[in-house]
C-alpha cells in the first residue's frame, strides 16, 4: 500500500468509525420540530417525552444494520443532562465495510461521548498509521464546518438519546398506539408511526408504566439496502462518566482530513 492510499485508507476509517458511533445509538433522521400526532397521541407522547428526558441518563444495548455496507452491536451508558456524556462498545459484525476494518486491525472500538466532541478508539494496527495514536478525536464545531454531512453528523450524535425517537413519533403524521405488549417481561405500550428525511423510515418504541422508553425499533431503506436498528434502554438514572483519552495517544479528525488534501 502506497503512502497516498495508506493515507486515505486510514481517513476513510476515521470516517466510518463516525459513521458507527452516529448510527450505534442515534433516532432516525426526520423532522423533529412539528407536530403530527394527535392530541391524544400528544398529550400521551410528551408525557414519555418527558420523563425520558428528566430521567438524564440509561444503560443501551442496541443492533443495526446499514445494508450490505455495516453491521454493528453496541453497550455502554449514556447521559444527556448537560450534553452527551458516556461510553459505547461498538461491535462490527458483518457488512463491507467492516470486512475492511477487520483487515485494518479493527473489530471492535470504544466511543466516548462528550459535549463537545466524541472519541473513537481504533484497533493497533490502525494506530501505526497514524503515528501510534489509538484515538481519533471528533469536535462536533469541526464536523459542522464541513458542510452539510458534517453538521447533520454532529446534530446526529448530540441527539444520541431515547427521546429523540418520541419526538420524531410527535412529528409523524400516522402515529398510533398499537396496544399493550410484554417486552423484556415487562408490560409496555407499543406506538408506531413514520418519519420523514431522505427516505421514510418507520419508528417503532415500547414505553413502561413510567413513561420510559424500554425498547426502539426503526427500519427503513439505504442505498444498499435494508436499514434497522433495535435499541434497548435500562437502568435510568445510571452514573456515567466518559474521561477525555490522553492528547499524545490521540489523533484529531480534522487533521487526518487535512493529510488526505495534501497527499
Amino acid at each position: 500500500m502506497t503512502g497516498t492510499t495508506a493515507r486515505r485508507t486510514v481517513v476513510s476509517i476515521a470516517v466510518t468509525a463516525a459513521l458507527a458511533c452516529v448510527t450505534a445509538c442515534t433516532s432516525a433522521d426526520g423532522p423533529t420540530d412539528s407536530t403530527g400526532a394527535t392530541d391524544r397521541s400528544e398529550r400521551s407522547l410528551r408525557s414519555v417525552e418527558r420523563a425520558t428526558g428528566r430521567a438524564g441518563s440509561a444503560r443501551v444495548e442496541s443492533t443495526t444494520v446499514m445494508g450490505r455496507e455495516l453491521s454493528l452491536s453496541a453497550d455502554g451508558a449514556l447521559g444527556w443532562r448537560d450534553g452527551l456524556t458516556g461510553t459505547l462498545t461498538i461491535t462490527y459484525t458483518g457488512g463491507t465495510t467492516a470486512e475492511t476494518m477487520r483487515r485494518l486491525g479493527t473489530t471492535a472500538m470504544e466511543a466516548r461521548y462528550l459535549p463537545d466532541a466524541y472519541y473513537a478508539r481504533m484497533g493497533d494496527e490502525f494506530a501505526d498509521r497514524v503515528g501510534g495514536r489509538h484515538w481519533i478525536k471528533y469536535v462536533y464545531a469541526d464536523l459542522e464546518g464541513l458542510g452539510a454531512t458534517g453538521a447533520g453528523f454532529a446534530e446526529q450524535m448530540r441527539d444520541t438519546t431515547p427521546h429523540q425517537a418520541v419526538k420524531q413519533l410527535l412529528a409523524s403524521d400516522d402515529v398510533r398506539r398499537v396496544g399493550e405488549e410484554a417486552t423484556r417481561g415487562r408490560r409496555t405500550t407499543h406506538w408506531t408511526g413514520t418519519v420523514g428525511g431522505a427516505t421514510a423510515q418507520t419508528v417503532d418504541i415500547w414505553v413502561d408504566d413510567r413513561d420510559l422508553l424500554v425498547k426502539k425499533v426503526e427500519r427503513g431503506r439505504s442505498e444498499t439496502g435494508e436499514l434497522s436498528q433495535t435499541a434497548y434502554y435500562s437502568d435510568y438514572g445510571v452514573a456515567v462518566s466518559a474521561e477525555r483519552p490522553p492528547a499524545a495517544d490521540t489523533a484529531d479528525f480534522k487533521e487526518l482530513l487535512k493529510a488526505q488534501e495534501s497527499g
